[in-house]
């Protein structure tokens, strides 16, 4: 199978396991994702199917997603033989999705991985990134902002300052920086905005 038909059998896949998600998890983040780190791929000159495949899978397995890890990557690896992906391609997609997540303060190894949390991270930030942040609070039952200090920590705005705001700077290729710069912006103003409209 060659990679076009792989890609579209990870697609596939993907969407069978996303695709009723309600939390801002759901396929189109996957291929977004997907797409945004095949983008960046081709600027910083990396390896294009790594990148899209590792863009389509990189939250199976997530802890806040799935409620057995193990269990999820293994039907991943299954899934993933079963396309006729190499061993080598399948330990390189799961190296390269790795060290992506924001809570454990990891920057990936490989410029594969690099780019896989870049576009990751670009889809929490930005317009998208407001649409899916109040998304996922309502699905776990946050507040959008609360006027007391100590009650601010359990809603969806206070995750702006604890993560979203942040992730402008922390971003790995020259070419996400670009895009995170206006995202990051967009981001501040309608901060301002809300907070206008709150009071």
């Amino acid at each position: 199978m060659n990679t076009v038909h792989k890609l579209n059998a990870i697609k596939d896949y993907i969407y069978t396991v996303f695709n009723d998600d309600a939390t801002g998890h759901d396929f189109f983040h996957m291929k977004r994702v997907a797409f945004m780190a095949k983008h960046l791929a081709v600027m910083e000159q990396a390896d294009h199917f790594i990148c899209e495949a590792a863009g389509w899978v990189h939250d199976i397995g997530d802890r806040k997603l799935f409620s057995n890890r193990a269990h999820a990557l293994k039907e991943l690896d299954n899934f993933l033989q079963s396309i006729d992906c190499t061993a080598d391609e399948i330990s390189t997609i799961r190296k390269t999705v790795e060290d992506i997540s924001f809570s454990k303060g990891k920057t990936p190894a490989n410029i594969e991985g690099k780019i896989v949390q870049d576009a990751d991270r670009l889809d929490a930030i930005g317009a998208v990134g407001i649409a899916r942040t109040f998304a996922f609070g309502a699905a776990k039952g946050q507040l959008l902002w609360h006027d007391h200090a100590d009650k601010r920590d359990e809603t969806s705005v206070q995750h702006f300052y604890a993560k979203l705001l942040h992730l402008n700077d922390s971003m790995n290729t020259a070419a996400a920086k670009q895009i995170a710069n206006q995202r990051h912006q967009f981001m501040e103003t309608y901060l301002q905005q809300f907070f206008r409209e709150w009071q």
